[in-house]
């Protein structure tokens, strides 16, 4: 095939899907649920508006894609999806990340129609470019995690100082909101107006060992509902669960220290087939040429990948770390 009309082609998609964007933009920017609601705010600030503080509602934040949310919505699976990527803190919602894998996958699928690559080289590169937007929110997830767990001891001693100088526990979560920064902070400020807005304490709670996956945070909120039960020395129990995430911590690091080789080995042993390969094409290019040449050589090739692939899921499956 000419190599101009897929060049053409591959533009021609380009700018369809950019006119599109621009266009969805331009409406987002007057019409949509969010344009609508800046402008109510700045008619409130300028005086054209009265705040009604008698009726307070809370309202989930739309997106781009409600028709897809609330299909998300419905069922069990959906809503463990919209935790999950929510607990990444990513800019876009389930909705939309399924919407930009869709595209990106009919992306592949067209490229590979347009170089008459087959079927079987469309659904890879397919599911190659479709699985982008989730790895790279899980990379962001992880790290937003990590960040979470490291500040949480700061978070607990916090609280305990301001529970042995006489303020009561939502005063205390309120200073950690204030006090703490992104992206701990954050979430004490939103269970502090949470509780302040009327919602029972216990599903405030709830709330945020559903937002921030944590093992430390479902240790504090079991223990603040129980100590609300039964009673007791809440600054000692917060102390306590300090303690016990700092020890966890730095065994952690321990084991981290200690597995850093084999992670080493790991990712040597997976880039030295693909090292050596590169340097013998680089010195006798016609040596491996049967590799994508000759049908017998692409299907070693690709039996070759996927099993380094395997191999690389496999060794971080063994030393990947459990809490």
């Amino acid at each position: 095939m000419d190599t101009t009309f897929v060049l053409f082609s591959l533009l021609a998609f380009l700018a369809v899907v950019l006119g599109l964007e621009g266009l969805y933009n331009l409406w987002a920017s007057r019409r949509s649920a969010e344009a609508r609601r800046i402008a109510s705010r700045l008619s409130t600030l300028a005086g054209d508006a009265e705040w009604d503080v008698s009726r307070l509602e809370r309202v989930e934040e739309e997106t781009r894609l409600p028709a897809l949310d609330r299909l998300l919505r419905a069922t069990p699976a959906g809503l463990r999806l919209e935790r999950h990527v929510r607990a990444g803190g990513s800019t876009l919602a389930a909705s939309e990340l399924l919407a930009l894998s869709g595209l990106l996958t009919g992306a592949g699928l067209l490229v590979a129609a347009l170089l008459e690559r087959g079927l079987l080289a469309g659904l890879l590169l397919g599911a190659a470019l479709g699985a982008l937007p989730w790895l790279r929110m899980s990379r962001q997830r992880e790290q937003r995690l990590q960040r979470l767990e490291n500040q949480f001891p700061e978070a607990l001693d916090l609280m305990a100082r301001a529970l042995r100088a006489g303020h009561a526990l939502p005063v205390a979560i309120r200073m950690c909101g204030d006090e703490l920064p992104t992206p701990l902070g954050p979430e004490f400020a939103l269970l502090a107006d949470e509780t302040h807005y009327g919602v029972s304490f216990d599903e405030a709670l709830r709330g945020l060992s559903e937002r921030v996956p944590l093992p430390d945070i479902g240790y504090f909120v079991a223990a603040v509902t129980i100590q609300r039960e039964a009673g007791g020395n809440l600054a000692e129990l917060i102390d306590g669960i300090g303690t016990l995430v700092r020890q966890r911590m730095k065994l952690h690091g321990q084991v981290r220290t200690l597995s850093a080789e084999g992670r080493l080995s790991a990712r040597i042993l997976t880039l030295l087939p693909l090292g050596v390969g590169l340097m013998v094409h680089l010195v006798n290019p016609d040596f491996l040429s049967v590799l994508w040449t000759d049908p017998t050589g692409r299907m070693l090739s690709g039996t070759a990948l996927l099993l380094v692939a395997i191999g690389q899921l496999w060794m971080r499956h063994i030393i990947r770390l459990r809490a």
